[in-house]
């Protein structure tokens, strides 16, 4: 059974939970907001992971990045667990690494179709070479492998996907909620939230920080 598969009722919790505490927090001041200036996309198809790729999407804007979907052309994407994914703004096609600061990939059955995409695996690849934080959580790596960046990199993710992983020239590293390898952070499954975001966070931080 894959981890990732959560019941839609566990996953409107969270959900609900998460955004009640951006609500709650209130706007931020210019000094709590450590990423604000930085720009990032979280890539989502239908069957992506609601979890992988809502949390980091609220997440990283409580520390002021502007944080924005991309698909491939839909405005809004039904994720594995039945809940709607949205607002979608950008669309895979047009997106060019000079204009962010970080690209994300979360997990579910999405990865296996954003993969097949020349535009989504030249953007990650444009990411990777410029030195951008690029994140990847459970499937996600999938893209990973197809952009032909990880040859060299320490790397985790969903147990199924290790043979992938290896073969494409990467080290998998077992038992680590987060495993960075400079500009490239991965994780497991939606359980790592709390791990992977706070990575992100410092990544892109020290960016402002050089």
């Amino acid at each position: 059974m894959r981890a990732s598969l959560i019941p839609t009722t566990v996953l409107s919790s969270l959900l609900v939970a998460a955004i009640t505490c951006v609500i709650a927090a209130g706007p931020l001041s210019a000094e709590e907001t450590k990423l604000r200036g930085k720009r990032v996309v979280i890539l989502v198809e239908d069957q992506v992971n609601e979890i992988e790729a809502i949390y980091p999407f609220l997440r990283l804007q409580e520390e002021g990045a502007k944080v924005e979907f991309a698909g491939r052309g839909k405005d809004s994407y039904k994720g594995e667990g039945g809940l709607t994914v949205e607002p979608v703004t950008l669309n895979v096609a047009d997106l060019k690494a000079a204009d962010f600061d970080a690209v994300i990939v979360p997990g579910g059955y999405a990865p296996e179709q954003l993969r097949r995409d020349e535009h989504v695996t030249s953007f990650v690849r444009g990411m990777f070479e410029a030195g951008k934080v690029v994140a990847s959580v459970c499937h996600g790596p999938q893209v990973l492998i197809s952009a032909k960046i990880l040859r060299g990199k320490r790397v985790t993710g969903y147990g199924v996907i290790k043979d992938d992983v290896v073969n494409a020239g990467a080290q998998w590293v077992d038992g680590q909620p987060v495993v960075r390898d400079g500009n490239l952070i991965t994780s497991r499954w939606p359980e790592d939230m709390p791990y992977f975001c706070p990575a992100i966070i410092k990544a892109l931080s020290e960016q402002t920080e050089r």
